[in-house]
Formats: structure tokens, C-alpha cells, sequence
């Protein structure tokens, strides 16, 4: 059986033929016919698009301003991904046997010792690792970044541009650094990255994967050659690609990558940084402590080891390696393309969806960029975009992430000082999510809000939140959400 043909088959399958969903989809693919059909055939993009794999909490209910009820639209993948529930059945089969590693003899320790070196084999493969990198985990990104910027040799210059996340951008100001601007479109940003190699070597490039912005994705491969080319390597900052789009490291000749559990559906605590040995194992371990030595002398003067020990001091985090070794297994597991198919069917009625609606601004911030993971940045004229935000959920169960999105350079380039909101995909996500965020902006745009909305401690909340919150939860009216600083993930 062809790739092709599994996966139109797989799309048939999660697609359903039932009613069709209406109004806003003109997103074109092959047309798929139902078996024993007439020879008619039926349009994909009307027929309602369901999830790629089940995750916890997918059918949760919430609870709307009114004493009304509705399922919770998770439009907010980008900042977090809901566990898969192949991983949290993984976490619940493995939790009986945990115990720590490495060093204990009982039966549970040997079973976790082998549960964590061989989650340490399904990660780094599952990005194409070759012989000989170190597969490190971490907690997220952002520490696995912070790992590598104590790695590069100290008289080595990072180059970085001025579009990344914080975790990508943060680490490297306090080494020698460059930051160069992004240009208008991706061929010009990439001409002034090799501009900058050319004028004064450095020891690496630093990028990411895709804008957490406005999912635009960068041209990997051409900017690591350019790199290489001028002697200096590259690190990806994979946290927004790897959920969507196959990375293989020694394809695309990247010698470093980070990415976190908790965006690729597995958010127990472990990230990862992977690439090649020689800088990390000359580098000051990450974190001092028990397991990352040979030995420790009278005077506390140790010998410390080599290899991926080095920077795993102290008891590792066993359940959020095993959990993200299972997330890699599952989407390892789906048919070729499939993920990066859902995302565009979704995408393109998100897209269309919300341009049509005045005053809606979708972000770009490249003109020629071609390919994109299914997060969208947007700013609707006149609103603000955290009042927005509650909005949404408070009259609509939908979540959306609002702020500046930790890439509060780039939004300033975009001109978007006050903050903008983001919808974004996953493997959960429906049409059904993507016609009720449209629906939902549509509505404020023609009709305004329902509920009148007040300030708390800085945060937007109905006047008298009726909503309930669990019975252990300290959310509510009267305990408002610290959204802590307006830079949003």
C-alpha cells in the first residue's frame, strides 16, 4: 500500500462524512469518496476534520459566564500541549516501577534505569541524532539553551536574530553575541545572516525552527550550510517545529537541538538538548551535584565526568523522559505527512476564517515565506487583545493565548506594541474549534460582548464571574490569575 494511499485513508478516517461543517472552509485537496458512494464525490474541506489522537482532556467541559456549559476549545497548543493519552497511560504503566536510577540495585531501580536510558534512545532518534551527539534532557528549551550557551567556547561570537523567542534569544546576551534584524522576507534575512559570518567569524548560529508568532517556518538546511560554510555551527531552537514537522538533524546537517516535552504533548517536567559531544563535554557541568562526577576529592575538588552525566546532576526526571520518549513513539507512529495534512486543512479554514472578518490583522513576518505550522498571531482593530482573550472564554469556552508571546522584539517590528493573540494547533484540534474561535471573533467584531469586563490586580474578568472552579482549585472571581509579566510563551 502506498504512503499516499494510507494517507488519504487516515484522513478519511479522521475526517468522518458526516454533515457537513459549514461556511468558512474552502481549503482544496483530492476529493475523497466514501466507499460503496456514488460516483460523486464529496469536498474534504467541508466534512468536519477531527482529532489526529486523542489527548487528556479533549472533551473537558467548561463552564461559560451564565451558568453555561460547552466543550473547551484548546486553541493554545503553542504555549502547551495537552498530554496524549497514549502518554499518560505510558506515565501510569511505568509510575508502579519508579524508583532512582543508575546506582540502586532493587528490581524497580534497574527497571527505571532502563526506562530512562532507553527514552534517552527513542528521543535522539526520533530526531535523526547521529553517532556519537549527546542526547541531554533537561527541563524545557529554555534550560536546554541555557545548557549550550555555557557551552560555546568562551571566545567564540553567537549569531542570533532579533525574531526569536526569549529562550532563544535571552541565553546569549551575556556571552559575545550578535543580534542582527529580521528583514522583511526570509531571503533577505537569510543574506544578512551570511552578511554578518562573512564580516567576522563566529562560532554559531543560533534560530528557530518556525516563529512561535506566526508559525512561518526558516530554511533549516540552507542556513546551516551558510554556516558551516563560514566554520560556524548552528543550533536550532526546535520547541514550535519538532510538534509538527519531521526534524532529522543529520539531514539537515544541525548540529544542535533543543526542544521541550510539555509542546509535544508530554508535559511532565523534561526537554532535551541534542548535538555533538566535543563542546558539551568541555563545558562546566550544567549542574553541579551527585551523578556528574568520577569521584570528589577531600577538598570537594572533583573529577568530573564526560558524556551525558556531565550536565544531569542530581536525580533525574525519569516520568518526563519516559513521557516524552512515549509522545515521540506515538507521532513516530502516524502516517507520513499526516500531522503536517491535518494542520493545513485546519490552517487554511483558520485563515480564511478570520481575513474575512474586518478588522481582523493576521501577523506575517516574512512576505515570501511559504510554509507555516499551524500557529496564528492576529490583532483585531479596536480591541484589546487580553480583554479579547477572556472574552472568548468567558462567552465562548475557547482558549487562546494573548501577550507578546516571549518575542517581544519581533512584535515590536510587526508593530504590535500592545500585545496581540495567537491561535494555534495540534494533534487534538477539530473544525469544530477552528468555526467556534471564528465565530466567536465575528461576533465581537459585529455585536460586541455580551458581559461587562473589569480589571482585578491587572487582569481582565467578567463582572461577577459566576463560573466554578473545581473543588481544588484556587481559581475564581475572587483568587484572579497572576498572568505574571505580558510576555506570554
Amino acid at each position: 500500500m502506498s504512503a499516499s494511499f494510507r494517507n488519504t485513508r487516515y484522513r478519511q478516517a479522521h475526517q468522518g462524512v458526516a454533515t457537513p461543517a459549514g461556511g468558512i472552509a474552502t481549503f482544496s485537496s483530492p476529493e475523497v469518496a466514501r466507499p460503496g458512494a456514488p460516483t460523486a464525490t464529496l469536498t474534504p474541506a467541508r466534512l468536519p476534520i477531527g482529532p489526529l489522537l486523542p489527548v487528556v482532556g479533549g472533551n473537558l467541559a467548561a463552564p461559560l459566564a451564565g451558568g453555561r456549559t460547552a466543550r473547551a476549545v484548546n486553541l493554545d497548543y503553542a504555549a502547551s500541549a495537552p498530554a496524549l493519552q497514549a502518554v499518560a497511560d505510558h506515565v501510569a504503566e511505568v509510575l508502579p516501577y519508579y524508583a532512582s536510577v543508575h546506582r540502586g540495585a532493587g528490581y524497580a531501580s534497574q527497571v527505571s534505569t532502563a526506562l530512562y536510558e532507553s527514552a534517552r534512545q527513542t528521543v535522539g532518534a526520533f530526531v535523526g541524532a547521529r553517532p556519537g551527539d549527546l542526547t541531554i534532557f533537561t527541563r524545557n528549551t529554555t534550560d536546554a539553551l541555557n545548557l549550550l550557551a555555557h557551552a560555546v567556547p568562551a571566545d567564540g561570537e553567537v549569531i542570533v536574530l532579533d525574531a526569536e523567542h526569549h529562550a532563544n534569544l535571552l541565553p546569549w546576551t551575556s556571552r559575545p553575541h550578535r543580534l542582527i534584524p529580521t528583514a522583511g522576507t526570509i531571503a533577505d534575512t537569510v543574506a544578512a545572516l551570511e552578511a554578518a559570518l562573512a564580516e567576522r567569524p563566529a562560532a554559531l548560529v543560533t534560530v528557530t525552527g518556525c516563529s512561535n508568532v506566526t508559525g512561518e517556518i526558516l530554511p533549516i538546511a540552507e542556513i546551516a550550510r551558510i554556516a558551516h560554510a563560514h566554520g560556524a555551527r548552528i543550533a536550532v531552537d526546535g520547541a514550535q517545529l519538532v510538534p509538527h514537522r519531521k526534524v532529522d538533524i543529520a539531514a539537515l546537517d544541525v548540529d544542535y537541538l533543543a526542544f521541550s516535552g510539555h509542546k509535544i504533548y508530554a508535559p511532565f517536567g523534561s526537554g532535551v538538548l541534542i548535538g555533538r559531544s566535543d563542546w558539551l563535554d568541555a563545558a562546566p557541568p550544567h549542574q553541579a551535584g551527585g551523578g556528574a562526577v568520577r569521584s570528589v576529592n577531600a577538598e570537594g575538588q572533583a573529577d568530573w565526568t564526560t558524556g551525558v552525566a556531565r550536565h544531569e546532576g542530581g536525580t533525574p526526571n525519569v516520568v518526563g523522559a519516559a513521557a516524552l520518549a512515549a509522545a515521540c513513539r506515538a507521532i513516530a507512529e502516524l502516517p507520513e505527512d499526516a500531522i503536517e495534512e491535518h494542520e493545513a486543512a485546519l490552517s487554511a479554514r483558520l485563515l480564511e476564517g478570520l481575513t474575512q472578518i474586518p478588522g481582523v490583522r493576521v501577523l506575517r513576518a516574512w512576505s515570501d515565506s511559504t510554509d507555516r505550522v499551524g500557529v496564528v498571531g492576529f490583532t483585531i482593530e479596536g480591541h484589546e487583545a487580553a480583554r479579547v482573550a477572556v472574552y472568548l472564554s468567558a462567552e465562548h469556552g475557547v482558549g487562546v493565548r494573548d501577550g507578546k508571546f516571549c518575542a517581544h522584539p519581533l512584535l515590536n517590528r510587526l508593530g504590535v506594541t500592545g500585545g496581540a493573540l495567537r491561535a494555534s494547533l495540534g494533534l487534538g484540534s477539530r473544525s469544530e474549534d477552528v468555526e467556534r474561535l471564528v465565530h466567536a471573533v465575528r461576533t465581537l467584531v459585529t455585536d460586541g460582548e455580551k458581559l461587562d469586563y473589569e480589571l482585578i490586580d491587572g487582569a481582565w474578568a467578567p463582572v461577577n464571574d459566576d463560573r466554578p472552579a473545581p473543588s481544588w482549585s484556587t481559581w475564581g472571581a475572587t483568587n484572579p490569575v497572576d498572568k505574571g509579566s505580558e510576555c506570554g510563551f
